[in-house]
């Protein structure tokens, strides 16, 4: 449930979250919320879905009202419940009813966490119909020009079992996000922390590494997010190697092997 004792102009972001764009996804994204078009972000795990979101929610003046999805996640839980307090039962909107009535940007982050029956709550207001019908109270809620759905997910290690139906996903307009390039992830590093460009460049290097030992051995390689944690481990004195350690080698694995390979490949930059 969205903590309903923020008012909606909490959600506003006031100050230009740090984002550098690797393709035209502000352009196109712009372009559907003017259309009243949803949006779904694909994209490995740290590669800046959140931030993109946060940035377009600023540059919209718009306010981001964002579910991190998760196996107990249900409708209920979107929609809103009746809620017992003092001596009566009062109706409580969940965090994407009161998106719809605010002309907010809901973020589902990570939808396909979420239980199945879940997601079908958001198809009306994926299609032409732009409407989120709230049963219990028999409402039928109609979504204000401004109002903007957005949902994210991995397709890198969804099973068959974890994966967005086509029921759901052809109802979006989809952006694809990835990695950036060397030459951006070093500059991100450097924006985000106060490490020097030598360290950078090694911390780049080091992810390619990890991301090369996908799929043999790592399910994910390093993200941007990660490289960004080692290197603010790094500005505060910590050595780089026990820094790549903790932040990067321990967070993407746990089995021996792997972890002291990885271990390795550090060592042998830093």
């Amino acid at each position: 449930m969205g903590d309903n004792s923020k008012k909606i102009e909490d959600y506003l972001i006031t100050s230009e979250p740090y984002y550098e764009p690797v393709g035209n996804e502000i352009s196109i994204f712009e372009s559907a919320y003017q259309n009243q078009l949803p949006v779904l972000l694909k994209g490995p795990t740290g590669c800046g879905k959140t931030r993109f979101m946060e940035h377009m929610s600023w540059r919209l003046k718009r306010p981001l009202i964002t579910v991190s999805c998760h196996d107990d996640l249900t409708a209920s839980d979107l929609v809103g419940r009746y809620l017992i307090s003092g001596s009566e039962t009062v109706w409580i909107d969940g965090p994407l009813a009161r998106a719809v009535r605010a002309g907010a940007i809901c973020y589902l982050d990570e939808i396909v966490e979420a239980r199945k029956d879940t997601t079908v709550v958001i198809h009306p207001l994926c299609d032409d119909r732009r409407v989120l019908p709230i049963e219990k109270v028999g409402e039928l809620l109609e979504a204000p020009d401004d109002f903007c759905m957005a949902i994210s997910y991995n397709p890198g290690y969804q099973s068959i079992l974890k994966d967005l139906k086509q029921s759901t996903r052809q109802r979006f307009v989809a952006l694809e996000f990835d990695y950036p390039s060397e030459e951006l992830e070093q500059k991100i590093i450097e924006n985000e922390t106060s490490v020097d460009s030598t360290t950078s460049a090694m911390l780049v290097k080091f992810a390619h590494m990890t991301r090369n030992l996908k799929g043999n051995g790592l399910d994910e390689g390093a993200s941007t997010r990660l490289l960004v944690h080692a290197a603010k481990l790094i500005s505060s004195g910590v050595d780089p190697v026990a820094a790549c350690n903790s932040a990067i080698s321990e967070a993407i694995t746990d089995d021996p092997e792997m972890l002291q390979a990885v271990n390795e490949l550090s060592s042998s930059l830093f």
